[in-house]
C-alpha cells in the first residue's frame, strides 16, 4: 500500500457532487434544521426538566447540544460515503464515467472523501446555528467547530469508504450501520455521560467519543475528563487520535477502492 498520487483534479470530483447537492438543497437542508430543533425541544427542554442540577451542571440541554453537533458530523459523512457513494459507483456508473477522463481512480475516491467531509461540515454548521438560537453557545472557541467538523467528517468518510470498498451489495451497509454506528451513537457521551466501565474502551476505539468531547469543550469552554485523565489530556489525545486515524483510513480507503475498481 502506497500513498495516493493526487492532483488538483480531486476538486473537480468534489465540485461535481457539490453541484448535484445544490440542485436538491431544500431537501438536504430541511432534515438538518428540523432534527436538532426536535431533539433540543423534546429531550433538552422536556426530558431535561426531570434532571437536577447535580446530574447535569448547566442543564441537560447544554449537555446534549454538543452531542447533536457531533452526531451530525458522523451521519453526514458516513452515509454520504456508504449509500450515496455506492449508488454513484454501482448503479449510476458515475465513477466509470469520471475515470474515462484524465481523472484517476485515486482522485475520484479522494474527491468523494472530501465531499463527505464537506457534507459533515455543512450539517454541523446548521446544527450549530440552531444551538446558538437556543442560547447554548458559551465560549468563543465555538468558531473552531467547523474545523473539527471537517476533519472529523473526513475520518468518518474514510471509514465509510472502507466499508463501501468491500460491500457486495447495498444491503451490506446494514451491518456497519447497526453494529458500528448505532452503538457509537449511544455510547460516546452524546445523550448521557460515558459509563465508567467503558471509558477506556470508548477512548481507544470509538472515534465519536473524541469528536463529542472536542465539540463539548469548544461549545462550552469546558472539556470533559475521562478514564482518570484530566480534561486537557483528553482533548490533546482526541486531536492526535483523530489526526492519526484520519490519515490512516484515508490512505487505506483509497487503496481498497482502487483494488475494487481496477480488476
Amino acid at each position: 500500500m502506497t500513498l495516493p498520487k493526487l492532483t488538483y483534479r480531486v476538486w473537480k470530483v468534489w465540485r461535481r457532487n457539490a453541484e448535484v447537492f445544490t440542485k436538491t438543497i431544500f431537501v438536504n437542508f430541511l432534515p438538518s434544521l428540523l432534527e436538532p430543533i426536535l431533539y433540543l425541544t423534546a429531550f433538552g427542554l422536556g426530558l431535561g426538566a426531570y434532571f437536577g442540577a447535580d446530574a447535569f451542571p448547566g442543564g441537560y440541554i447544554q449537555f446534549i447540544a454538543p452531542g447533536l453537533i457531533a452526531i451530525s458530523v458522523m451521519y453526514g459523512s458516513f452515509f454520504e460515503c456508504t449509500y450515496a457513494s455506492f449508488v454513484r459507483m454501482y448503479f449510476q456508473k458515475t465513477f466509470d464515467a469520471i475515470i474515462a477522463t484524465p481523472i484517476s481512480v485515486e482522485e475520484v475516491i479522494a474527491g468523494e472523501l472530501l465531499w463527505g467531509a464537506t457534507r459533515a461540515t455543512i450539517n454541523s454548521s446548521i446544527v450549530l446555528a440552531v444551538v446558538a438560537v437556543f442560547g447554548l453557545v458559551s465560549s468563543p472557541l465555538f468558531l473552531l467547530i467547523p474545523v473539527v467538523s471537517f476533519f472529523g467528517g473526513l475520518l468518518f468518510a474514510s471509514l465509510a469508504m472502507c466499508f463501501t470498498a468491500i460491500a457486495p451489495n447495498i444491503d451490506f451497509f446494514n451491518f456497519p450501520a447497526f453494529l458500528f454506528i448505532t452503538p457509537m451513537f449511544i455510547l460516546s457521551g452524546t445523550f448521557f455521560p460515558i459509563p465508567d466501565v467503558i471509558q477506556g474502551a470508548a477512548i481507544a476505539v470509538l472515534p465519536l467519543t473524541h469528536v463529542v468531547n472536542l465539540m463539548r469543550g469548544l461549545l462550552t469552554g469546558n472539556f470533559t475528563a475521562l478514564a482518570g485523565l484530566n480534561a486537557q489530556s483528553i482533548a490533546a489525545i482526541g486531536v492526535v487520535w483523530i489526526a492519526v486515524a484520519t490519515l490512516t483510513f484515508f490512505v487505506l480507503s483509497i487503496y481498497l477502492m482502487k483494488r475494487r475498481l481496477i480488476k
